[in-house]
């Protein structure tokens, strides 16, 4: 088949994934430009594909046997940039209030166009393969505060955005990607690009609630503080990190989404699991990490098979111990 961007037929994607496992693709497209992945996007549901998109692989678990149709990775789409405008003879930034859409129009780097004294126009913009971690130490390296928690955090921005990425803080505070998000654009289901500004834009708890829209960039705006103060919180939040989670090993990040605090006491997915006896148990090559319980690693022989199976093995032992019927956090692709 002829398609409007890079293209590999029967493409492995077990190595495209955080946790090494998975099968082939029939199609693997990799689109360089907002535009071909729109255009991407039109093509496999024309030729009667429905497509799925890969990000950084983070939080999604494919099937051995692989799959039919279309995957279209965002590896290429990693932009991030500042916006294009500049200061006026009053000192106030020229173009911050021009519109966000117009800002994903453009294609240029991040060079003298952009206000030189960041805090004018405290906004980055990125397309949807921009990896969360070089989103973040760009932000950091500018000062511009709201993304300190996300450090560490795998992934790229477009996945980040459709589930609405995030975590919890020690104090309990919740936090998302939704509460840097000025503006996305997505392509919609008649293949345009639509843009949904942050007033008209309603996510929920690991939900972005974009429909049909597949992520193309978006536009982010934080709040500016001294450098040095967000260069440390980030590398704080990145030592709690490590210090409770298997950060180095081989995992799809957090497998359940937490439960309604009403049904579960207040407690965690991965407490619940704790307390069940579920940390260390294993199914062929995957594992519980024994440092979280919300974690599946693989031990490097696991297969997809061996995923699904202590998946439903945890699912079981946390409905018979608390009653709680934990949700996969992670996506399941089979064909």
């Amino acid at each position: 088949m002829l398609w409007p961007c890079a293209s590999l037929p029967n493409a492995d994607l077990k190595g495209r994934t955080t946790l090494r496992v998975g099968g082939p693709v029939e199609w693997l497209l990799e689109p360089a430009n907002p535009d071909e992945l729109r255009k991407a996007i039109v093509a496999a549901r024309e030729a009667g594909f429905v497509p799925r998109l890969l990000g950084g692989g983070a939080n999604v678990v494919i099937d051995d046997v692989g799959l039919p149709g279309v995957v279209i990775a965002t590896d290429r789409l990693n932009r991030v940039f500042r916006p294009p405008s500049g200061p006026s003879l009053d000192g106030a930034p020229t173009g911050a209030d021009a519109g966000a859409a117009a800002l994903l129009d453009e294609l240029l780097p991040s060079s003298q166009m952009a206000p030189p004294d960041p805090s004018w126009d405290p906004r980055l913009i990125a397309w949807a393969g921009a990896p969360l971690p070089k989103l973040c130490r760009a932000a950091r390296d500018l000062g511009y505060s709201g993304l300190e928690k996300m450090a560490g955090v795998p992934g790229h921005l477009g996945g980040g955005i459709a589930m609405n990425a995030g975590g919890k803080s020690p104090d309990g505070t919740l936090w998302q990607m939704s509460d840097v998000v000025d503006m996305i654009r997505v392509v919609g289901a008649d293949g345009q690009f639509q843009d949904i500004l942050r007033a008209d834009w309603a996510p929920e708890y690991r939900d972005g609630r974009l429909g049909d829209g597949i992520v193309v960039g978006a536009v982010l705006s934080f709040e500016p503080r001294p450098k040095a103060q967000v260069i440390e919180d980030s590398k704080e939040y990145l030592r709690r990190k490590n210090a409770v989670q298997p950060v180095t090993e081989w995992s799809a990040g957090c497998v359940f989404k937490n439960p309604d605090p009403e049904l579960s006491g207040g407690k965690t997915a991965g407490l619940l699991v704790d307390e069940a006896g579920g940390k260390g148990r294993r199914h062929g090559g995957a594992e519980i990490s024994e440092r979280h319980g919300n974690f599946l690693v693989n031990r490097g022989e696991a297969t997809a098979a061996d995923v699904f199976g202590l998946i439903e093995e945890i699912q079981a032992l946390v409905a018979e111990k608390a009653g709680v019927v934990l949700e996969p956090e992670v996506k399941i692709w089979r064909s």
